[in-house]
């Protein structure tokens, strides 16, 4: 077996590096193997046609955990986050609605639509903040175990009690909406306007096989509402030279770290020895040791192939194979001679710096899912268009821009 390590990470996306710059950081000694020539898994950067760089996956920054940016001191690896101003949705009647950052502009745009929803939007506004503050800790918190007695999960069991006590009645009435609702109905209880309710409720599906209508979208809307850049909840961004800078300075850390990375390094198998991992076997055939394999790839991935079914207890082998796996989004990248242009309010202007949501109704949106339920590609989909070189002209040539469609739904079967 050729050389040894402490921890090998399967897999070079932003996540497996995040493992293994925090690993290296606790002093162990960790290599990271990449199937392909490029970084950054889903958040990754590649000039698909010549001059033009495409975030071909990931395509907007502000759920990356602001202490990862912190203490792996992104940005003096390179990272810079360009916000993302606002999102503007064309309506079919030749209107439209602009939200932009500035609270008290988009109360203005909600009220040229509705007097109701522009008076709604602040209490909507004012209510989630602590529901983002409930939530946001407990995101990087093992959840407890509720069928023990161990005083860790105890403690952990405490500790939620304790910050759920410390909401209003009305905030715990809210919460518990948030996690048993759907999106629509959700917002049904606070807005009126169409295309409003369907735009926001576009963050309750995002990169889910659910439909607005489907219960449990709601706290899914919450977590997206969580969005953060430097303490600025709902705040969006671009990384500056498209989304796999993000993987590169997250790279670029580790290395500084001590973590070795290899590209062009596919692994085939987990080695195992005596019921113990070992390494692993590379495609070429070149065996690695460690002490511990963590694998940033699925788990059909990592546990059906790299694995020998003898190794693993069968009923944990079943139990990943009902795993579900169902992805529902599609993802279009487009090279443009010029700037797109809406009939509902013509010509380039700042409407086109932000996203664009092609969501202009609640029955719209439902019936996009009603498609992908039967296994097809939504005949009229959702679509969240950002045009990035609009704030980043670096990714493409001068006069040029680089069009971006996150599309759902799009089944994977």
């Amino acid at each position: 077996m050729g050389q040894h390590y402490d921890v090998i990470v399967i897999g070079g996306g932003h996540n497996g590096l995040v493992n293994a710059a925090y690993l290296a950081k606790a002093g162990k000694k960790v290599v990271v193997l990449e199937r392909r020539h490029v970084l950054g898994g889903a958040a990754v950067t590649e000039e698909i046609f010549p001059g033009f760089l495409f975030s071909e996956c990931s395509y907007v920054v502000s759920l990356l955990r602001p202490e990862i940016i912190r203490e792996l001191d992104l940005p003096r690896h390179g990272l810079e986050i360009l916000p993302l101003d606002g999102t503007f949705t064309p309506m079919p009647n030749g209107d439209h609605l602009w939200r932009v950052n500035d609270h008290a502009k988009t109360v203005r745009e909600i009220r040229r639509h509705s007097r109701v929803d522009a008076e709604a939007y602040e209490e909507f506004s004012k209510m989630m903040v602590p529901m983002c503050r409930f939530v946001k800790p407990i995101l990087s918190m093992i959840p407890p175990d509720p069928t023990t007695l161990h005083p860790r999960d105890l403690k952990r069991f405490h500790f939620l009690l304790q910050r759920f006590r410390e909401l209003s009645s009305d905030e715990r009435y809210t919460l518990v909406q948030l996690m048993t609702m759907s999106s629509a109905d959700f917002l049904d209880q606070w807005f009126e306007t169409d295309a409003l309710k369907a735009t926001m409720s576009a963050s309750g599906i995002i990169g889910t096989f659910l439909g607005i209508r489907s219960p449990g979208t709601a706290y899914v809307l919450l977590h997206h509402y969580m969005g953060e850049i430097d303490g600025a909840f709902r705040s969006w961004g671009f990384s500056r030279g498209g989304t796999g800078a993000i993987s590169n300075a997250i790279a670029s850390a580790a290395r500084e770290l001590g973590v070795e990375i290899r590209t062009k390094a596919p692994v085939s198998r987990i080695l195992t020895k005596n019921g113990q991992v070992c390494g692993v076997a590379l495609l070429s055939g070149e065996e690695i040791s460690a002490e511990v394999v963590s694998s940033s790839v699925d788990p059909h991935l990592t546990f059906e192939k790299f694995l020998e079914p003898s190794q693993l207890p069968a009923d944990f082998l079943e139990s990943v194979r009902h795993y579900k796996f169902r992805g529902s989004s599609g993802k279009v990248n487009l090279a443009l001679d010029e700037l797109p242009n809406f009939k509902c309010l013509p010509g380039p202007g700042a409407h086109l710096r932000g996203a664009i949501s092609i969501s202009p109704g609640m029955d719209y949106m439902e019936r996009a899912y009603d498609d992908a339920k039967y296994g097809h590609y939504s005949r009229r989909p959702y679509i969240d268009m950002v045009i990035p070189s609009l704030t980043d002209p670096s990714v493409a040539p001068p006069g040029k821009h680089v069009l971006s469609c996150f599309v759902q739904y799009a089944p994977y079967k």
